[in-house]
């Protein structure tokens, strides 16, 4: 009997343990995704959202989540991307104040501000 009580107090202890890492790991990544800034999806040929505000000292990603080859450009020349395929991301730290105006130069009609506080 004892052995039998000794093994399922192991098993929950196990199940337990494998709890709190799980949750230990969710919060790290929710930190994480708040630390590093927000996300620009590229979707249906369209930055979403088009419009970003942030803090200076900021970073933005941009996800391609479309088929076709995307990239990002600032009109000012201060980044641009390769070619992103399908799940690619590119990312870039604001760190002075202003307003960034990107494109994606393989298709011009698409257009997004970042705006730096």
């Amino acid at each position: 009997m004892t052995t039998v009580l000794s093994a399922t107090r192991m098993n929950v202890l196990g199940v337990l343990a494998c709890f709190t890492l799980c949750l230990a790991a969710a919060d790290r990544t929710a930190m994480a995704g708040e630390a590093d800034g927000p996300e620009v999806v590229i979707k249906d040929f369209m930055f979403a959202p088009m419009h970003v505000t942030i803090k200076a000292g900021s970073k933005v990603t941009w996800v391609n989540k479309d088929d076709e080859p995307h990239n990002v450009v600032s009109d000012s020349g201060l980044f641009r991307s390769s070619a992103l395929d399908t799940d690619d991301n590119f990312s870039f730290k604001f760190d002075k104040p202003g307003t960034y105006r990107f494109v994606c130069s393989i298709h011009p009609k698409m257009v997004g501000t970042i705006t730096v506080e």
